[in-house]
C-alpha cells in the first residue's frame, strides 16, 4: 500500500521555520530513517527510497527527509554566513527532534554525509547507522570545483524544457542512463514555479558563498579524525561509479580504517547516485536490517 507524505515544520534556534517532510508509521517498531540532501538539495530528492522503506512489508519505517536552511520549504537566512554545516547539524537535530526521533539510520547525501559524520561525534546516542551517499572523509578538488562551477549565479531557466536541458549539460557525462522522464523529475526537484509560473530554484543562490574560500589551492582539510570517531556506528558506503568528488582511493582508506563498513557501486551514476534504482535500494533495505540486529544484539 503507498504511503502518503507528510509535511512537518519546526522553528530553529534562530527563528527560521524549518522543513522536513515524513512517510511511513510513526508509531513504527523499526529504527527510523532520518535522509539529509546534498549542499543544494531538498527532501524530495528521497522520495523514491523513503517511499520504498516506508512501504517494506517485512519492517516498514519511518522514513524522514529534511530541508535545511535556504533549500526547499524552509525559510532562506537573511545571513548567508549561516550557510555552514555546523549552523545546519543544528537544523537537523531540531527537526530530528520535531519528528519524533531520539535515534535512527542516517542516510546523508554529499553534505547530508558530513552533517552525519558531525552528529556521529556530536550526539553519538542518535545514530543507529550511517549511510554516506558518494561522500567521505577526503574529497576530490575535481568534483568541488564542479560544484563551485554549477552554483555559481547563472541564469534562470525560462521553461521546464530549457531546465532539462541545462542538467543534461551539466551532468549528462556522468548519469549517461537516464531517462528523459528522470530528466524531467531532476528538473522538477531542482527547480519550482512561482505565484507567475516563473521557474525559481528550490535553494538559495546565496548559497554559492559557501564555496569563497575553495579552490586547487587552498581544498577543504580532511576529515579523518571525525570518520575514526564513527568507530562504533554500522557503516555503508555508497559511491557512483562515475563520481569525482569520492574516489576509489578514500574509499578504500575508509575501509582500512573500518573493515566492517559496507560499500556499494553504483553503475553508471556519478556525484550523486539518486538511490532511485532497486539495486540499490535493496541495498539500504539490508543494511538497515543490519542496524536493527546491532541495536538488538
Amino acid at each position: 500500500m503507498m504511503g502518503t507524505f507528510q509535511d512537518i515544520f519546526t522553528t530553529s534556534a534562530d527563528g527560521l521555520r524549518l522543513h522536513a517532510r515524513a512517510i511511513g508509521p510513526a508509531d513504527g517498531i523499526a529504527l527510523p530513517v532520518l535522509c539529509l540532501p546534498g549542499l543544494t538539495r531538498t527532501a524530495e530528492d528521497f522520495d523514491i527510497v523513503a517511499q520504498a522503506l516506508a512501504d517494506d512489508s517485512q519492517n516498514p519505517r519511518r522514513v524522514v527527509a529534511v530541508d535545511y536552511r535556504g533549500r526547499g520549504r524552509s525559510d532562506f537566512d537573511p545571513n548567508p554566513a549561516n550557510y555552514t554545516v555546523p549552523i545546519e547539524t543544528t537544523d537537523v537535530l531540531a527537526l530530528a527532534a520535531a519528528a519524533g526521533i531520539s535515534r535512527g539510520i542516517f542516510l546523508g547525501t554529499s553534505r547530508g554525509g558530513l552533517i552525519s559524520m558531525v552528529i556521529a561525534a556530536t550526539h553519538p546516542e542518535l545514530p543507529a547507522g550511517i549511510i554516506l551517499n558518494d561522500i567521505g572523509p577526503k574529497l576530490d578538488i575535481t568534483g568541488l570545483m564542479k560544484i563551485k562551477g554549477y552554483i555559481a549565479p547563472r541564469v534562470t531557466p525560462q521553461t521546464w524544457n530549457e531546465a532539462v536541458a541545462g542538467l543534461q549539460r551539466l551532468f549528462g557525462s556522468v548519469f549517461p542512463a537516464l531517462a528523459e522522464a528522470d530528466w524531467l523529475g531532476w528538473a522538477h526537484r531542482a527547480f519550482r514555479q512561482d505565484a507567475d509560473g516563473r521557474l525559481i530554484r528550490t535553494y538559495d543562490p546565496a548559497l554559492a558563498h559557501t564555496f569563497d574560500s575553495i579552490s586547487p589551492e587552498t581544498p577543504p582539510p580532511p576529515l579523518w579524525e571525525l570518520f575514526d570517531q564513527m568507530a562504533k556506528v554500522p557503516l555503508l558506503s555508497i559511491r557512483g561509479e562515475l563520481s569525482d568528488l569520492l574516489s576509489r582511493d578514500c574509499v578504500a582508506e575508509m575501509k582500512r580504517r573500518r573493515p566492517d563498513m559496507e560499500t556499494c557501486d553504483v553503475p553508471l551514476q556519478g556525484h550523486a547516485p539518486l538511490l532511485a534504482d532497486d539495486p540499490t535500494i535493496e541495498r539500504i533495505k539490508d543494511f538497515c536490517r543490519r542496524c536493527e540486529r546491532a541495536r538488538h544484539a
